[in-house]
């Protein structure tokens, strides 16, 4: 055994340590840290060798047969040749040395070693089956997964020849072309195995030097296609589904109107229909936002996919984003299972973002960055989701001046705003009205089970004189009220007296009746809660307009339903 000192820099110290305490050889005895970095030795070592920084204690050493100088440095070299003992011998580790050859061998070496290593460990805990040969054809490896696949053990392939044993597959095909061969559908050489194949030759600098092909049996392949079927028809269903549960489908031909605004706007709806960019509708409430995005959706080319809504003025702050973006399983409290949001399921095709502006502004950045880079993130998830959905948003009020007071993000209105379409009210489609009335009276009567289908003149007379804050809703909500009171099958003036906000009380002479003032307070509370609505905000609203309190407005409300 040879004594050995080492000397070497605590930056390298590790490697150069590890790899002489592996040379039988050797017996190292002692290390040199002449930069004095020695924190990187364990206590194991520190007991077993004799560690210091001093060159000198390294050189007054006895017994001591060679000193092997790692650190590279020409200073410390010259001062060791200098003063070790002439019976011992000094080995500089310099490139081109003797011993940093082998050292650099060795460390190849064991590099080579290791990816091997990882390489099987990859190979024999696949699925597939894989077979491996040399240039000459002679099969130098199978992972378990081909004798499981084939019934044919290890050892009794091992070191036979491809050609012998299956010629006709394709590992010997692509050794003999020498060019991939993929798709090849075969029996396995020694087996009853029906398979498909994909091998390619092994390539080293230019040169063959082997082979390896990929098999799965034809009954997996079969199977998973039969799955993937399966799956499809399940997607295929509930996209079905979905579509029932979504709404009807409306197409452009059921807009009702004839006015030339109305016109153009549907007109400029088709073409837009045709483009893949996100589109704005904006309009007061009640003048057919919902039904011009679906007559845009099934006018494109997403419409063999369901149109996904979004109504943002119906959905909590705090739950927004679940059913938006989705999120994965137990990433929040009570998810149990992953859950798709509405992106995810207009995959392919339109997703409606109705009311926009009532999307919190933390969604609405989020919401821009799906539409800049078509990806998002489920909540609790990692991995990014390509997505392919066109978005159609719309707002009942004018999203400008909100994202100039800083109400909506100004980006994402300049991004949904390069297209738009602004619907106009029905107090500047007037003459849309009889037609609309004979359309909404054919749907009330199939609702209601009545036959009534005629407006008396001076009952159309008011419909078309009334400005309609509430639009097409309020005009659909008035004629069911009228609908319902009528007694045969003609809509008269008094039947839409109480509701269209007309009372005529600037023209008394106009009454044909005269009413109890309790029933006029009756009727008024009717008319305030048909314009403004029933929800809080809306009994809010119809108290400041009757120009009483909220608490007197339930009292009356709580007198006439009783």
């Amino acid at each position: 055994m040879i004594k050995t000192a080492l000397v070497l820099r605590g930056d390298q110290g590790s490697d150069l340590l590890h790899f002489l305490k592996q040379c039988p050889e050797l017996e190292l005895v002692a290390l040199a840290c002449p930069d004095g970095v020695i924190d990187w030795i364990t206590d194991s070592e520190r007991k077993k060798y004799f560690i210091t920084a001093d060159l000198d204690k390294i050189i007054a050493l006895s017994d001591l047969d060679a000193v092997i100088d790692g650190t590279g440095e020409p200073e410390v070299g010259d001062y060791l040749k200098q003063r070790i003992n002439k019976k011992v011998k000094y080995e500089q580790l310099i490139p081109g040395s003797v011993l940093h050859a082998i050292f650099s061998s060795r460390e190849k070496l064991s590099e080579t070693r290791l990816l091997k290593g990882e390489l099987l460990a990859i190979l024999n805990s696949v699925q597939d089956a894989v077979e491996v040969v040399d240039a000459k054809g002679l099969v130098k490896y199978v992972n378990p997964a081909f004798s499981r696949v084939t019934g044919i053990p290890e050892q009794k392939r091992i070191n036979r020849s491809i050609f012998d044993v299956s010629p006709h597959g394709a590992l010997a095909q692509a050794l003999i072309q020498q060019k991939p061969v993929t798709g090849y559908r075969t029996y396995v050489g020694g087996s009853a195995a029906d398979v498909i194949s994909n091998a390619s030759p092994i390539v080293v600098d230019g040169e063959i030097m082997g082979a390896v092909v990929v098999f799965q049996p034809v009954g997996d392949i079969l199977k998973l296609m039969d799955e993937l079927k399966h799956s499809n028809t399940i997607i295929d269903n509930l996209y079905a589904q979905i579509d029932q549960i979504s709404g009807f489908r409306c197409s452009f031909e059921m807009l009702v109107g004839q006015s030339r605004i109305f016109c153009a706007t549907v007109e400029k709806a088709r073409k837009v229909a045709r483009s893949e960019s996100s589109l704005l509708i904006s309009g007061e409430s009640g003048t057919g936002k919902s039904l011009f995005a679906r007559a845009i959706h099934s006018g494109s080319s997403r419409n063999k996919r369901p149109l996904i809504v979004f109504d943002c003025s119906s959905v909590p702050d705090s739950l927004q984003e679940i059913e938006l973006f989705g999120c994965e399983k137990g990433a929040m409290p009570g998810i149990l299972r992953t859950r798709l949001g509405k992106l995810e399921l207009a995959e392919g095709s339109t997703l409606f973002v109705k009311e926009i502006n009532s999307l919190n502004p933390f969604l609405q950045k989020k919401l821009l960055k799906v539409l800049e880079q078509h990806s998002f993130v489920r909540i609790g998830g990692e991995q990014e989701i390509p997505t392919d959905v066109r978005i159609i948003a719309s707002a009942g009020e004018n999203l400008l001046d909100a994202s100039y007071k800083g109400y909506f993000s100004e980006e994402l209105y300049r991004k949904l705003s390069l297209v738009s379409i602004d619907l106009p009210p029905l107090r500047k489609r007037q003459d849309d009205i009889p037609l609309l009335a004979e359309n909404l009276m054919v749907g009330l009567n199939r609702k209601l089970g009545r036959s009534v289908n005629e407006i008396s003149a001076r009952a159309m007379q008011e419909l078309m004189a009334y400005e309609w804050p509430g639009n097409i809703s309020e005009l659909k909500s008035a004629l069911e009220r009228a609908m319902i009171e009528a007694d045969g099958s003609i809509i008269e003036y008094h039947h839409l007296l109480p509701y269209i906000g007309r009372l005529g009380l600037h023209d008394l002479s106009s009454f044909e009746e005269i009413l109890p003032l309790e029933k006029i307070e009756e009727k008024m509370l009717k008319l305030a809660l048909t314009r403004y609505g029933e929800n809080l905000e809306g009994k809010k609203k119809a108290a400041q307009a009757l120009n009483i309190s909220l608490a007197t407005l339930y009292n009356k409300l709580k007198k006439y339903s009783s």
